[in-house]
């Protein structure tokens, strides 16, 4: 079998990836991340997916190399992006309650013996519930979700802010979309599911 390599340090996607039952590895891309509102966040998040595989194209020449990004947007399609502390995190949970944003996660799978590249997107989207500026902060203080993008972790304690959820692929909404990837794997010679 292909080596597998996930472009990516990110525990919760290496989490999802497991769920295949595949070896793989996972290596940290060496990618500059620009988000640019100025995109349409699909082709942002392909975008953004494709740059991280690539950049392991050379350490891994003969892998199939998988990336994988993700955009949260509000109502207005404008990214919303890590808060990074107690105060801004507040600000953005407040902005959002009582709405719907939407996530956008891109997905490449590069393979870099041939340089096939098949890339796609996934939408996720949350309904925020009304809730107080106490039950904010409670949240907040709890999970401390900064370095997330929308400042809550669904995986945990921020499905308590949620009314409702919509979408193809729970994981897509994690971080990455099985569902597409195992469509991509099988593309590129890989059954999950034997022979």
């Amino acid at each position: 079998m292909r080596k597998i390599v996930l472009a990516s340090s990110s525990p919760y996607r290496q989490q999802i990836l497991q769920q295949l039952s595949l070896p793989f590895i996972a290596v940290a891309p060496q990618f500059i991340e620009e988000i640019d509102p100025n995109v349409a966040p699909a082709l942002l998040v392909r975008h953004l997916a494709l740059g991280k595989a690539q950049s392991l194209a050379e350490t891994y020449p003969d892998a199939l190399i998988i990336g994988s990004d993700q955009v949260f947007v509000d109502q207005r399609k404008r990214p919303i992006g890590k808060a990074g502390n107690l105060q801004a995190a507040f600000h953005q949970l407040k902005q959002m309650v009582g709405r719907t944003h939407c996530f956008y996660t891109g997905l490449a799978l590069l393979d870099s013996r041939s340089g096939i590249v098949q890339t796609d997107y996934a939408t996720f989207s949350v309904s925020f519930r009304q809730l107080s500026d106490d039950q904010l902060f409670d949240y907040l203080q709890r999970e401390k979700p900064f370095d997330c993008a929308g400042s809550f972790k669904i995986e945990g304690l921020g499905i308590a802010l949620m009314e409702k959820m919509a979408g193809e692929d729970y994981n897509s909404l994690i971080g990455l979309p099985l569902i597409k990837l195992v469509s991509m794997l099988e593309i590129a010679g890989v059954n999950v599911l034997g022979n």
